[in-house]
């Protein structure tokens, strides 16, 4: 609780105490009323003439009244003084009333309405919370000071008092603790009371019927007032009356408490037993019940049955009332009427007796006129008040022996029995009402737990839910929050955690792991036998009707379907290829539980799928380091491999993945590539800006310059070949592997990378192409909207219509176009590229000789490993590096610069001519007979036919990738374009609008 909110709902009750303290001063004005109207009535002769004759009349009801109200005045101690967090909180607002009275005008109150406020505090404090509520009405000034009713001294009452108390003890305690006691034990709280006011009042005590109160201890160690208020009726005797308790010995009093701990023991050892002798009474009780309405009402029975196993006894007995309440109310009408004739043939009985004495005596008339007032009173509905008045008259009319012994006792019988039909369904509702459980809610996830192990009795939740909303109607008084509705929703809340984590979340995860296991039963994960591990049909929590609970309902079987569809389909986004696993699950939840669960709707994988473009998305530096690229088939195949195969990726693997994703994949890729791409470039840059390679770069272009016009402008093969041993001598890493070698591998990863962005944009034209070849003419779609809107149908319809009509719309602009992702990507980086701060990139031209001639090496080299045994290395393809060259000559705008150094060319000229020197040795040698070296001259003739090979394959894959990013055109030129085709843009869109005024003119 927040600090200062315990004095604000303080503040709040204050009202609500006012309220009490009202209650409580009416209450001690009726008890001193009733008990001098009852000293008025019982009075001797010789002090005042009698206002009726009393002898023999005994209001007995009267007195049983007087202890129902000073239960409540007990119960309402009781509770306050149990109320430790009230206590606590009247003591802090007391203490913020002090603080308020330093500074009142900091908290906007007059110090003159304080000082009476305070008082009014102390005034409720002293009234209600000392505890003294009862006792201060037993001890009020019943003797009247100026001569009026004398009470204390008036013996005839004392002994009517006493003889009263007997007679309603006589009546209560053969009943008490005997399975057919009905309210005993609360008119037992009230015969204390009366016994304690009888003390206070008159100042004797009854030494035998004080030991026999005390000796009912013995039977009913506790009694529940209300709710959780325990009442110890030894206790409360012995405090009340100290001195009645000096008079016993401290033997007997001990032996009260040790027979309470007895008491306790054995009920809780006997608890199974005796709620099973419950079960088995009230399931009896109901079924005759049931039979007997039945055979009254001659109807079909309903359909709810509710036998069925069930502890909340109570609530069974409170619905089995309430399905048959207009059988019951009729019966009791039939009933009450019955019991009323009874009653009036006795009174009838009795009347001709009185009439056929001809004595005539006050006493007599007296007599004859409470018989005819109870005659007249039963012939009636039978009200409280009416039987209140009858209970009445019959006191007085009972004398004179007006009623013969054997008559007498089956009248009592009959009111009494009058008495309760009369209010049966009150009775039922006050016995069957578990607003208990509010206090005792720690008992509601002990009661879970053992309705989810025994989920044979799943039925009894139903009646658990029932008595739970019992507790609504009492809160719905709480005064100490701003609403009952925030005490209300804390309570809902409260109860749905403990349900979810003790039931319905323990089932979903149950139900989860049985078709799990059930599916996955070829993998003999654990042992299933159910005659070693048990079984539990949790089916039968299925079976169940929604449970009401406040204004939802709890739909078992909806909560645990909703759990499994999230599951399944959540786990099936997840690994696609899992999805006939869950289909089978699923299929397997209907049949045995009996669940209609959601079909997912997720694209299941194909055979072809591949690797997932998702994984390749997320690890794309993995992905392009251990994949090489094929620029004439577009396929990635991979680099090593510890299996005996390797995987490949296509187009059709990637259209599969953008079918199973959706289209909006294919942008995230580029954008996780254009990502990757910012990294590499970081260190591309760092690695031209390396004083090292700048120099040597600058020392070859300068070079180059110098020389051009005496080599027809061609870049020589051997500065190229000294470039690259130049660079070996700066180091070699432990791989073996020069700067320049891992120059090139940053490169041609660069060129996977854009080779994957080729393939996903190939991908998502065949997935597009795909999706719309049932459309007979893209040239020519219908307007499924306007067809729809011309037959009139219903909105949902038009809508299904339009998202129709889009979907088509998308895919006929996707299968004719795509995006120009190579575009983008050169876009973005160009500039940044270009810029004068920057200059040392603008080298890069230089170094694609020393590069081309590094990557022809290596590239023989992992071909050539093919044919080992050893295939480590070994690979047929790699045009990332083709890729990546175009690509970064792009950004730079170095196309010219470098077609400059006709590199090309200087290399075919190069091995031509040597190959030509061999073949012309060749030719020589045949005539000399010498096969060592004519081997040798072959093998050189081949080595140098594979060089050439290799550079020609390079350059027609070099020129092949230049044609990607438009390599005929300049970035001036390019940007010349641009300007062009937007002022023809321009142009066009004022021709129109001219086009459109003279049209208008015309159509005027």
């Amino acid at each position: 609780m927040v600090e200062g909110d315990c004095q604000i709902q303080m503040g709040r009750f204050i009202s609500f105490l006012q309220e009490l303290s009202c209650f409580v001063t009416r209450c001690y004005e009726v008890v001193m009323n009733v008990v001098h109207q009852l000293a008025v009535l019982y009075i001797n002769n010789k002090v005042a003439p009698k206002i009726i004759e009393t002898t023999g009349v005994h209001f007995q009801t009267m007195y049983e009244h007087l202890g129902e109200l000073l239960t409540v005045l007990l119960t309402l101690d009781e509770i306050i003084d149990n109320h430790i967090t009230l206590k606590d909180h009247w003591t802090m607002y007391k203490r913020l009333l002090k603080s308020v009275h330093h500074n009142p005008s900091k908290f906007g109150i007059q110090e003159e309405k304080l000082k009476p406020f305070e008082k009014f505090l102390l005034k409720l404090e002293g009234q209600l919370l000392d505890g003294m509520i009862f006792q201060a009405c037993i001890e009020q000034q019943f003797d009247s000071l100026n001569g009026g009713v004398s009470v204390s001294k008036n013996s005839t009452f004392a002994e009517e008092f006493a003889h009263s108390i007997r007679s309603i003890f006589a009546n209560v305690e053969a009943r008490l603790g005997e399975p057919s006691e009905i309210d005993q034990r609360d008119k037992y709280v009230g015969i204390c009371g009366l016994f304690v006011l009888h003390f206070q009042i008159f100042r004797t005590i009854d030494k035998k019927f004080y030991k026999s109160l005390l000796d009912i201890c013995k039977k009913v160690p506790a009694i529940t007032l209300t709710a959780n208020i325990i009442w110890f009726p030894d206790n409360f005797l012995i405090q009340k009356i100290p001195a009645a308790a000096k008079l016993l010995d401290r033997k007997s009093l001990q032996a009260i408490k040790i027979h309470r701990d007895t008491f306790l023991q054995q009920k809780a050892q006997s608890l199974t037993k005796d709620v099973q002798s419950y079960y088995v009474f009230v399931s009896s009780w109901m079924m005759k019940m049931e039979s007997i309405l039945s055979k009254e009402q001659r109807m079909d029975k309903f359909a709810e049955d509710l036998t069925s196993r069930c502890n909340v006894f109570i609530q069974a007995i409170e619905h089995m009332f309430y399905r048959r309440s207009m059988v019951v109310a009729d019966s009791v009408s039939h009933i009450t009427q019955h019991l009323q004739h009874q009653a009036l043939n006795s009174i009838s009985v009795a009347k001709k007796r009185v009439i056929s004495d001809k004595k005539y005596s006050e006493q007599r008339l007296d007599v004859l006129s409470a018989l005819v007032l109870a005659e007249n009173t039963l012939n009636g509905p039978s009200t409280k008040q009416r039987r209140l008045i009858v209970s009445l008259a019959l006191s007085v009319g009972t004398q004179l022996k007006t009623f013969k012994d054997e008559e007498l006792f089956p009248l009592q019988v009959v009111l009494k029995k009058l008495d309760l039909i009369s209010e049966l369904r009150e009775r039922v509702q006050a016995q069957c009402d578990c607003c208990f459980l509010y206090w005792h809610r720690a008992v509601f996830p002990i009661y879970l737990d053992d309705v989810y192990e025994n989920a044979v009795d799943a039925a009894r939740l139903h009646y658990m839910f029932s008595a739970l909303r019992d507790c609504v109607p009492a809160m719905m008084h709480s005064r100490h929050l701003e609403s009952y509705e925030i005490l209300l929703d804390c309570y809902d809340k409260e109860i749905m955690e403990i349900l979810n984590e003790h039931l319905l979340d323990k089932l979903c995860k149950e139900i989860e792991k049985d078709l799990r296991l059930s599916v996955h039963t070829h993998l003999k994960l654990d042992d299933r036998n159910p005659f070693k591990v048990g079984m539990k049909d949790l089916a039968l929590f299925f079976s169940l009707n929604p449970i009401r609970f406040f204004n939802r309902f709890i739909d078992i079987r909806a909560y645990v379907t909703h759990y499994l569809d999230k599951t399944f389909y959540n786990l099936t986004t997840v690994a696609l290829h899992d999805w006939a696993t869950y289909s089978e699950m699923r299929n397997l939840a209907t049949q045995r539980y009996g669940l209609v669960m959601t079909e997912a709707h997720l694209p299941s994988q194909t055979l072809e799928q591949g690797l997932d473009v998702l994984e390749i998305m997320r690890n794309i530096h993995i992905f392009v380091s251990r994949y090489l690229y094929n620029l004439n088939n577009q396929i990635f195949i991979e680099r090593t491999s510890n299996n005996k195969h390797l995987n490949t990726i296509n187009i059709r693997h990637i259209a599969n993945s953008i079918r199973t994703h959706g289209t909006g994949i294919m942008n995230t890729t580029v954008n996780f590539t254009y990502q990757f791409l910012k990294k590499k470039f970081y260190i591309f840059s760092q690695f031209m800006y390396d004083e090292h390679i700048k120099s040597r770069l600058i020392k070859d272009i300068r070079f180059f310059r110098e020389i051009k016009d005496q080599n027809d402008h061609k870049y020589p093969f051997e500065r190229a070949e000294k470039f690259n041993r130049g660079i070996r001598k700066l180091g070699i890493t432990p791989e073996g592997q020069s700067y320049l070698d891992q120059f090139r591998q940053l490169i041609s990863q660069i060129g996977n990378a854009m080779g994957y962005v080729r393939m996903i944009r190939s991908g998502g034209l065949h997935c597009s192409s795909n999706a719309i070849r049932f459309v007979p003419d893209l040239e020519d779609i219908i307007n499924f909207e306007e067809l729809v809107k011309e037959e009139g149908l219903a909105e949902e319809t038009i809508k299904a219509a339009r998202h129709l009509d889009s979907v088509l719309s998308d895919h006929t602009r996707n299968s004719a176009e795509g995006t120009e992702y190579f575009k983008m990507l050169v876009d973005v980086f160009a500039p940044e590229f270009r810029r004068p701060k920057n200059i040392h990139l603008r080298n890069f031209y230089i170094i694609v000789p020393p590069l081309t001639l590094n990557f022809v090496e290596h590239s023989i080299s992992c071909k050539e490993k093919l044919n080992k045994k050893n295939k480590i290395g070994a690979a047929f393809t790699d045009d990332g590096f083709a890729m990546g060259v175009a690509y970064i000559l792009k950004l730079l705008d170095q196309y010219r610069e470098f077609d400059s150094l006709h590199w090309f060319q200087s290399v075919r000229e190069k091995y031509l001519k040597e190959i030509r020197a061999v073949a012309k040795q060749q030719n020589v040698q045949s005539t000399c007979q010498d096969e060592k070296l004519l081997q040798t001259m072959n093998l050189t003739q081949k080595r140098l036919d594979v060089y050439l090979q290799e550079f020609e394959l390079l350059y027609f894959s070099l020129s092949s990738a230049r044609i990607f990013f438009r390599a005929d055109k300049t970035a001036a030129e390019e940007n010349q374009e641009k300007k062009e085709k937007e002022e023809e843009t321009k142009t066009s869109n004022g021709d129109l609008s001219d086009s459109t005024v003279s049209a208008d003119r015309v159509v005027k």
